[in-house]
């Protein structure tokens, strides 16, 4: 999917201030590859944030990867124009795209299903 592995490092260098703002204007414009260098360059983000959630029940490459799609999403729908940065406001998509998937499964865990068998309690 991404170039992750560079050398001994798992992810790629983060952008400088100045590489973000360039290929943040180019994305506006329209450039597709600008926006894959935005995600790939972000992943360091998105492993540190995951790392909050170590103790939930969840793989830690499972958190990685949902935390991912929060990148995208942050990615997309980013607006320059608002006047916050780019990592604070992908940093809240990641964040809120680990907890919908949290919540989630917490959710399922709870529902029974009729199919499933009846157990009986030891006494």
């Amino acid at each position: 999917m991404f170039g992750y592995i560079q050398g001994s490092n798992l992810f790629p260098e983060p952008l400088t201030a100045e590489e973000e703002r360039n290929y943040l204007q180019q994305m506006a414009e329209g450039d597709e590859e600008a926006r894959n260098i935005l995600i790939e360059r972000n992943l360091r983000l998105v492993a540190h944030v995951a790392k909050k959630y170590s103790t939930a029940k969840v793989e830690q490459d499972d958190l990685i990867s949902i935390g991912s799609i929060g990148l995208i999403k942050g990615i997309n729908s980013f607006n320059v124009e608002k006047g916050s940065r780019l990592s604070t406001y992908v940093s809240r998509c990641i964040d809120n795209e680990i907890l919908m998937h949290l919540r989630a499964t917490k959710k399922l865990g709870a529902e029974v299903y009729l199919n499933e068998p009846i157990r009986k309690r030891q006494r």
